[in-house]
């Protein structure tokens, strides 16, 4: 059977990219013939990710569109002969890009129209999480089911060190983890409220590093900063990296004391999968698909008391017993997100719509 994937664009390291690369070693070590076609594609995966325009996109006897942003892709995912599957990896609604970035704003928007147009031309609509599927029903997709993203985590556990880097993180501060992009729904501007609770009442000597792309909403990366100076707080102790390479990545989360979420919309949370495999205890706040991932992993809190919150994460850096009963819930919910565990429940889901 030939199982093809789209993508709207191939970039290394991009959840959505890397969980169809996955997704295809998995089809074809059943024997099916398939492959991942993209609308944009980073030189250095030119070999492995083949051209949307190619005409054997349409080829599939099933077709796997993921669906994270507005794209031509969409409307030509509606007319294929084939039997086609939807993922939603979620589109973040766009009324927290209102008030930075009106484009961000209009294509957050358009995305969601788009989708909508999907209902009642897939054969079956997945979720990444609940939380998604029932955004998918909603919306009047009549077929739809779950199928979590699978990670690709010994790229993480795996990496070689990196000692320049190891170095600086071993100075005696604790190093407090958030990966993703600097956007207003992760709520960035909440952890520089929670190191100022953390600061006053738990420690000084503290460090928040954010490890993704800072540039993505230029307005609101400056409302952050402007936070920061307005909190008198020591700019060094805010390490803003931009992307980096897995290695690096490997390096922030071997040397982190604790990963801190307060986003308040997510689809899955690739990162939570990530801190899980890599032993670093989590702090969660309780919103969107945030504990469906966790699973009763991690520690999830709700409302958000950021003086609560700074408590709990002192008790995660210095309460060694805690942190190591934490560590193991985690390491307990990281099976679920295994190619053992979701490779069935992939192949099950295509046998229905063969």
């Amino acid at each position: 059977m030939i199982i093809h994937q789209w993508i709207p664009a191939a970039h290394r390291g991009d959840a959505v990219g890397d969980n169809a690369r996955v997704m295809r070693d998995l089809l074809r070590s059943w024997g099916h013939q398939s492959d991942i076609f993209a609308l944009s594609i980073d030189d250095d995966l030119a070999g492995d990710v083949r051209p949307w325009q190619d005409a054997d996109a349409r080829q599939g006897d099933i077709t796997i569109f993921h669906f994270a942003i507005p794209s031509p892709m969409t409307r030509a995912f509606g007319t294929l002969p084939g039997a086609r599957v939807l993922h939603y990896h979620n589109v973040t609604p766009a009324h927290f890009f209102a008030p930075y970035d009106a484009g961000i704003c209009r294509m957050a928007a358009e995305g969601r129209r788009e989708l909508a147009t999907l209902a009642g031309r897939t054969d079956l609509a997945l979720g990444v999480s609940e939380y998604n599927r029932q955004e998918l029903e909603a919306l009047g997709f009549d077929r739809t089911g779950v199928l979590p993203i699978v990670v690709d985590t010994a790229r993480l556990t795996g990496a070689p060190p990196v000692p320049a880097l190891e170095s600086l993180l071993q100075d005696g501060l604790a190093n407090i983890l958030f990966v993703g992009r600097v956007a207003p729904n992760k709520r960035i501007e909440d952890h520089i409220r929670l190191a100022e609770q953390y600061k006053r009442y738990v420690d000084v000597y503290y460090r928040f590093i954010f490890v993704g792309n800072y540039n993505a909403v230029p307005g609101y990366y400056a409302t952050v900063r402007a936070l920061i100076a307005e909190y008198e707080m020591l700019p060094e102790r805010f390490w803003f990296t931009g992307p980096v390479p897995d290695r690096e990545l490997a390096a922030y989360y071997r040397h982190a004391h604790a990963y801190v979420s307060l986003s308040e919309h997510e689809g899955f949370c690739v990162p939570l999968v990530e801190a899980m495999a890599m032993d670093v205890p989590i702090l969660a706040f309780d919103a969107a698909a945030v504990p469906e991932t966790l699973g009763g992993a991690g520690v999830t809190f709700a409302p958000k008391d950021l003086e609560l919150a700074a408590e709990w994460l002192g008790a995660l850096v210095y309460d060694d017993p805690l942190r190591q009963q934490v560590i193991a819930g985690q390491r307990r919910r990281l099976a679920a997100f295994s190619r053992a565990a979701l490779g069935p429940r992939l192949k099950s889901l295509l046998a229905a719509v063969a």
